[in-house]
């Protein structure tokens, strides 16, 4: 086994040594030159025992500073070994915290990219409810022109129908219906707008956030790479500082968790509001259906209305125009009456007449006398009585003509009537779009 090498002591350099002056009292006797001369001769040189006493301390200093200088050799050795272990602990707890980070990192990078890809889905389903809004507002249109078409063509009618009835109450209900309608879909419209644009700035808010933090996992992955044979190492003493704008790890997690919870906050504002539309465009379409219905059913209830005045006052016309003919009848006969009675009278009259031409005392008020007269005053009295009958006829016949024309009238204007709510009205409203709920998926 090989012996350990002694250990060579330590090589100083040599340096000259210190020059020492003695100071010697000086005697009272007289001094000869050769005295003076061998005096200072001696003060020039150390004496044995200060020269051993230097020797000894120069060994012994050489010693100290062997001693010393293996003592910071081992201290040097102990600092080294201490430096490698602490920068290998720290260099790993870097790593382990880096390590960490990456995950902390990747589990909010996970979290915001499912957000996004829900905000994205709900605006995409927002949006198809705001294209539904739209094609139902568009939907309005035919309804609100039938009703409008509907009004004007009611105003057409002939004075006498031109009443404020049911069928125009519920025409004036379902214009006012539609309008709202109208109005409550294009503020729907306006607010769903809205609603997509918040969803997209907050959208654009994560994927923000997002990209920073896969450009963040990216730059710490590379950082967890590093290690003390990596080439690509240098110094960078300017980063070995706090940026004074740096977030805080709380302040950090809590800018992701705001994002997350904004998004989370319009998304279940976008949920609502799509609920909303769809009982929006399911209770506009019950109500425009309802409101349609009462419409058509006061129609049909007018038109029977309609149909069973129109029936009776034809009844009435055939009537009148039976009693027209049968007063023309009557008055036929008693205008013959009335001839036939003037020649009996005409008859009497020439008798009495002839008899006034009697002689004298024949000139007698005897009975054929007395009964000639009695015949002219019966006569007379019947026709004055036919005349005033006939009077009473012909005004009764000019009563049923003036009837007879007031019907007529009558007649064609609830033909009229039938023809505006039947066939304008009605066939009109067969364009109406069956149901509004169903016009808000139609292409």
């Amino acid at each position: 086994m090989a012996q350990p090498e002694e250990p060579q002591p330590a090589v100083l350099p040599s340096c000259p040594l210190p020059t020492k002056i003695c100071h010697v009292a000086r005697s009272e006797r007289p001094r000869s030159c050769c005295g003076m001369a061998m005096a200072g001769f001696r003060t020039a040189k150390y004496q044995m025992p200060e020269w051993q006493r230097r020797n000894a301390g120069v060994c012994s200093k050489a010693v100290s500073a062997g001693e010393e200088a293996e003592r910071g050799r081992a201290e040097a050795a102990h600092l080294m070994k201490q430096a490698a272990a602490n920068a290998q602990r720290a260099q790993e707890y870097s790593r382990a915290t880096l390590g960490q980070r990456l995950q902390d990192i990747q589990f909010w990078r996970v979290e915001l990219q499912k957000e996004i890809m829900d905000l994205d889905n709900e605006t995409n389903m927002l949006a198809a409810q705001k294209l539904r809004l739209e094609r139902a507002l568009d939907a309005t249109e035919v309804p609100y022109a039938v009703v409008i078409d509907n009004l004007e063509c009611r105003d057409r009618r002939q004075p006498p129908d031109l009443v404020i009835d049911e069928v125009e109450r519920q025409l004036l209900k379902e214009a006012d219906l539609i309008r709202d309608i109208r109005d409550l879909l294009k503020r729907t419209i306006i607010q769903a707008t809205t609603q997509i644009r918040s969803n997209r700035i907050q959208k654009e808010n994560c994927e923000l956030d997002w990209s920073d933090k896969v450009e963040t996992f990216h730059i710490d992955d590379k950082c967890v790479g590093y290690c003390s044979d990596s080439t690509d190492v240098q110094y960078h003493p300017s980063s070995v500082k706090f940026e004074e704008d740096a977030s805080t790890p709380k302040s950090w997690a809590q800018f992701s968790h705001d994002n997350i919870s904004r998004a989370e906050q319009e998304k279940l504002a976008s949920v609502q509001l799509r609920s909303l539309i769809n009982n929006i465009i399911r209770d506009a379409s019950e109500d425009l259906r309802m409101q349609r219905a009462a419409v058509n059913e006061a129609f049909d209830t007018h038109c029977r209305q309609l149909d069973d005045v129109k029936f009776r006052l034809e009844q009435h016309l055939q009537q009148i125009l039976k009693d027209i003919g049968e007063e023309e009848a009557n008055i036929v006969k008693l205008k013959k009456a009335i001839r036939d009675k003037e020649a009996y009278l005409k008859v009497a009259h020439t008798r009495l007449y002839d008899r006034s031409f009697r002689p004298n005392v024949e000139l007698c008020r005897d009975e054929p006398q007395f009964r000639l007269v009695s015949e002219v005053e019966e006569l007379t009295v019947f026709l004055e009585a036919l005349k005033r009958k006939l009077m009473e006829s012909e005004q009764n016949l000019k009563n049923l003509e003036e009837t007879r024309m007031k019907l007529e009238k009558e007649i064609a204007v609830k033909a009229n009537s039938i023809f505006i709510d039947r066939q304008k009205c009605m066939g009109y409203r067969t364009r109406y779009p069956v149901d509004l709920e169903v016009a808000s998926y139609k292409q």
